[in-house]
């Protein structure tokens, strides 16, 4: 699968602007100034695919990116307190629409800082996702911080949150140094070849 022709498409920042959806995504959910838009970036190899914000918040539009076979799908980084209340119930309607439409969507990655716990926003979108029946995994980034100790204590402190979760697999990733890439390009190309196998 190629990841490296690939080309921004479009940005929706309402319901009714969303594309059709003729080809499997892949979702990218995470807060504000997880490191969303750097795991992307580095997945396709491309350094400014997907906008880095200097001001976290900043994407308020669901971002699609189409690849060969697939779009990727870039929803917006939720959880930034300098945000209006009124521009924060927008984007919430805006991601509630999108996941209540009836899409091809393989496999949602949900970023999480390893570094950190999750945050109550987290914790209520992995509980969305859980109760939705998607099929998703934890992206921890940030994982090049953390010296080996501290790495695999949160390793392990993760491994225990996602405990009573069924096959969600955690990935430590790097924007930096590449570290957990191949990997989730392994999960991607095998979640969207399952789902094209369950959709025969």
């Amino acid at each position: 699968m190629n990841f490296n022709e690939v080309a921004f498409e479009f940005a929706a920042g309402r319901v009714d602007q969303l594309p059709e959806s003729d080809m499997p995504e892949i979702v990218f959910s995470g807060h504000s100034n997880v490191g969303k838009s750097s795991l992307i970036n580095k997945l396709v190899q491309r350094k400014a695919l997907a906008r880095v914000s200097a001001q976290p918040g900043k994407t308020a539009t669901i971002n699609f990116y189409k690849l060969k076979e697939f779009r990727m799908v870039d929803l917006p980084g939720y959880g930034y307190a300098k945000v209006s209340k009124a521009e924060k119930d927008r984007w919430a309607k805006l991601v509630e629409g999108y996941f209540a439409q009836d899409r091809q969507r393989p496999l949602v990655i949900q970023i999480l800082d390893l570094r950190h716990p999750p945050t109550d926003d987290d914790l209520h979108m992995i509980d969305f996702l859980y109760r939705g029946g998607f099929n998703f995994a934890a992206v921890l980034t940030k994982s090049d911080k953390l010296k080996k100790t501290a790495f695999e204590k949160q390793i392990e402190y993760y491994k225990d949150i996602f405990s009573t979760i069924e096959h969600v697999p955690l990935i430590p990733f790097s924007a930096q140094t590449g570290f957990g890439n191949d990997e989730i390009r392994k999960l991607i190309e095998t979640s969207i070849a399952n789902f094209k196998n369950t959709e025969v």
